[in-house]
Protein backbone atom coordinates (compact mmCIF):
# COMPACT_ATOMS: atom_id res chain seq x y z
CA UNK A 1 0.00 0.00 0.00
CA UNK A 2 3.24 2.40 0.86
CA UNK A 3 4.05 1.78 -2.93
CA UNK A 4 1.15 2.50 -4.38
CA UNK A 5 0.96 5.82 -2.89
CA UNK A 6 4.53 7.21 -3.66
CA UNK A 7 3.69 5.65 -7.17
CA UNK A 8 -0.01 7.72 -7.15
CA UNK A 9 2.41 10.54 -5.79
CA UNK A 10 4.80 10.61 -8.75
CA UNK A 11 2.48 9.98 -11.32
CA UNK A 12 0.35 12.97 -10.19
CA UNK A 13 2.96 15.67 -10.47
CA UNK A 14 6.21 15.25 -12.37
CA UNK A 15 7.86 18.39 -10.44
CA UNK A 16 7.36 16.09 -7.68
CA UNK A 17 9.13 13.12 -9.17
CA UNK A 18 12.56 16.30 -9.33
CA UNK A 19 12.06 17.36 -6.44
CA UNK A 20 12.18 13.94 -5.01
CA UNK A 21 15.01 12.66 -6.93
CA UNK A 22 16.86 16.36 -5.92
CA UNK A 23 16.12 16.19 -2.05
CA UNK A 24 17.88 13.99 0.93
CA UNK A 25 16.76 10.53 1.46
CA UNK A 26 14.66 11.29 4.53
CA UNK A 27 12.00 13.41 2.65
CA UNK A 28 10.78 10.67 0.25
CA UNK A 29 11.16 8.50 3.11
CA UNK A 30 8.61 10.87 5.29
CA UNK A 31 6.49 10.99 2.24
CA UNK A 32 5.88 7.12 1.84
CA UNK A 33 5.79 6.62 5.32
CA UNK A 34 2.51 9.48 5.79
CA UNK A 35 0.15 7.38 4.66
CA UNK A 36 1.02 4.38 7.55
CA UNK A 37 -0.58 7.10 9.85
CA UNK A 38 -3.90 6.27 10.14
CA UNK A 39 -4.80 7.92 13.45
CA UNK A 40 -3.96 11.55 14.76
CA UNK A 41 -1.48 9.72 17.42
CA UNK A 42 0.24 7.73 15.07
CA UNK A 43 1.29 10.84 13.16
CA UNK A 44 2.09 12.42 16.03
CA UNK A 45 4.65 9.96 16.46
CA UNK A 46 6.02 9.87 13.15
CA UNK A 47 6.21 13.99 13.30
CA UNK A 48 8.02 13.38 16.67
CA UNK A 49 10.43 10.73 15.14
CA UNK A 50 11.26 12.94 12.17
CA UNK A 51 11.33 16.15 12.94
CA UNK A 52 13.73 18.37 16.03
CA UNK A 53 10.95 20.55 16.97
CA UNK A 54 8.04 17.89 17.92
CA UNK A 55 10.30 15.60 19.55
CA UNK A 56 11.97 18.24 22.06
CA UNK A 57 8.22 20.08 22.30
CA UNK A 58 9.11 23.53 21.15
CA UNK A 59 7.19 26.44 20.58
CA UNK A 60 6.06 25.86 16.35
CA UNK A 61 6.26 28.78 13.87
CA UNK A 62 2.67 30.07 13.11
CA UNK A 63 1.98 28.41 9.38
CA UNK A 64 3.76 25.36 10.14
CA UNK A 65 0.75 23.33 8.74
CA UNK A 66 2.28 24.54 5.45
CA UNK A 67 6.21 23.58 6.46
CA UNK A 68 4.31 20.31 6.87
CA UNK A 69 2.55 19.90 3.84
CA UNK A 70 5.54 20.71 1.71
CA UNK A 71 7.69 18.66 3.15
CA UNK A 72 5.30 15.85 3.07
CA UNK A 73 2.66 16.48 0.22
CA UNK A 74 0.83 13.32 0.33
CA UNK A 75 -0.38 14.24 3.95
CA UNK A 76 -3.90 14.01 5.02
CA UNK A 77 -4.68 17.40 5.75
CA UNK A 78 -7.82 16.40 8.61
CA UNK A 79 -5.62 13.82 9.87
CA UNK A 80 -2.50 16.48 10.20
CA UNK A 81 -4.75 19.10 11.65
CA UNK A 82 -5.73 16.49 14.84
CA UNK A 83 -2.41 15.58 15.26
CA UNK A 84 -1.27 19.27 15.31
CA UNK A 85 -4.39 19.87 17.90
CA UNK A 86 -2.96 16.81 20.14
CA UNK A 87 0.35 18.10 20.39
CA UNK A 88 -0.25 22.18 20.74
CA UNK A 89 -3.03 21.43 23.50
CA UNK A 90 -0.86 18.81 25.43
CA UNK A 91 0.41 19.85 28.34
CA UNK A 92 4.15 19.66 27.99
CA UNK A 93 3.67 21.80 24.46
CA UNK A 94 1.98 24.44 26.88
CA UNK A 95 4.32 24.92 29.90
CA UNK A 96 6.63 25.28 26.77
CA UNK A 97 4.86 28.18 25.25
CA UNK A 98 4.30 29.77 29.14
CA UNK A 99 8.15 30.24 28.91
CA UNK A 100 8.84 30.38 25.58
CA UNK A 101 10.33 33.39 23.81
CA UNK A 102 11.41 32.23 20.41
CA UNK A 103 9.61 29.76 18.02
CA UNK A 104 10.75 27.40 16.14
CA UNK A 105 10.52 25.38 12.47
CA UNK A 106 10.43 22.15 11.84
CA UNK A 107 14.39 21.30 11.87
CA UNK A 108 14.78 22.88 15.20
CA UNK A 109 15.77 26.63 13.99
CA UNK A 110 14.68 29.39 15.39
CA UNK A 111 12.02 31.85 13.78
CA UNK A 112 9.63 34.94 15.01
CA UNK A 113 9.26 35.75 18.44
CA UNK A 114 6.39 34.39 20.69
CA UNK A 115 4.13 37.17 21.89
CA UNK A 116 2.84 37.74 25.13
CA UNK A 117 -0.50 37.31 24.13
CA UNK A 118 0.23 33.29 23.26
CA UNK A 119 2.08 33.09 25.87
CA UNK A 120 -0.71 34.93 27.92
CA UNK A 121 -3.50 32.14 26.13
CA UNK A 122 -0.70 29.25 26.98
CA UNK A 123 -0.96 30.40 31.12
CA UNK A 124 -5.07 30.70 30.70
CA UNK A 125 -5.02 27.02 29.25
CA UNK A 126 -2.99 25.73 31.77
CA UNK A 127 -5.02 27.10 34.80
CA UNK A 128 -7.91 26.12 33.22
CA UNK A 129 -6.48 22.58 32.99
CA UNK A 130 -5.26 22.97 36.78
CA UNK A 131 -8.55 24.00 37.83
CA UNK A 132 -10.92 21.39 36.04
CA UNK A 133 -8.29 18.69 37.29
CA UNK A 134 -8.41 19.85 41.19
CA UNK A 135 -12.45 20.12 40.43
CA UNK A 136 -12.81 16.61 39.30
CA UNK A 137 -10.66 15.47 42.54
CA UNK A 138 -12.61 17.21 44.66
CA UNK A 139 -15.81 15.71 43.14
CA UNK A 140 -14.18 12.45 43.61
CA UNK A 141 -13.49 12.85 47.83
CA UNK A 142 -16.71 14.54 48.24
CA UNK A 143 -18.14 11.55 46.26
CA UNK A 144 -15.98 8.67 48.18
CA UNK A 145 -16.83 10.96 51.29
CA UNK A 146 -20.79 10.58 51.09
CA UNK A 147 -20.38 6.88 49.94
CA UNK A 148 -18.18 5.80 52.87
CA UNK A 149 -20.98 7.85 55.24
CA UNK A 150 -23.75 6.07 53.75
CA UNK A 151 -21.53 2.54 54.13
CA UNK A 152 -21.46 3.74 57.55
CA UNK A 153 -24.69 4.66 58.13
CA UNK A 154 -25.76 1.16 56.78
CA UNK A 155 -23.04 -0.66 58.82
CA UNK A 156 -24.94 1.25 62.10
CA UNK A 157 -28.78 0.82 60.85
CA UNK A 158 -27.74 -3.41 60.51
CA UNK A 159 -25.84 -3.29 63.98
CA UNK A 160 -29.16 -1.52 65.93
CA UNK A 161 -31.37 -4.30 63.76
CA UNK A 162 -29.72 -7.64 64.56
CA UNK A 163 -29.53 -5.69 68.40
CA UNK A 164 -32.99 -5.16 68.29
CA UNK A 165 -34.08 -8.54 66.33
CA UNK A 166 -32.32 -11.03 68.94
CA UNK A 167 -35.12 -10.29 71.83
Amino acid sequence: MKSMNTISNVAESPEANENNAADTTPEPVAAAATPAADSPRALLKQLQQQFEAFRNCLPLEIGIDKQLLARMPSLNRKLMRAALGIHTGSMRYLRAMEKATVRYDLDGKPGAEVTDTHRQHAKELLQQRFKKEADRKKAEREAAAQQEAERKRQEKLQQLASKFSRK
